[in-house]
């Protein structure tokens, strides 16, 4: 089974406070460890989202990439669309 790069950007509610965003992010580094290879973590902050989502106008970003094969991507989906804090998602599939 072969492995593909992948990256994914997060954008975190900051309604429930710093200690919940770093709660998220400690739980989807986890999920992507345990289910492929975890790369970089790069933690952007607290920025401006470009349109209120929510009702909310500012985010947490994280931008993560990791590597796993062609299915994990999917089940990370699922489980970040049922996660109460994520605003918004982005996986993409990098090229080798």
């Amino acid at each position: 089974m072969a492995l593909r790069n992948y990256e994914i950007t997060m954008a975190f509610s900051l309604s429930k406070g710093e200690e919940a965003v770093e709660a998220l992010q400690k739980k989807f580094t986890d999920l992507i460890s345990k289910n492929g290879t975890l790369g970089e973590v790069d933690d952007w902050g607290k920025r401006r989202l470009a349109y209120p989502i929510n009702y909310e106008t500012e985010a947490h970003y994280v931008l993560i990439n990791f590597s796993s094969d062609e299915k994990f991507p999917a089940e990370l989906d699922r489980v970040i669309n049922i996660t109460d804090g994520v605003l918004r998602s982005l996986i993409v599939a990098k090229s080798e």
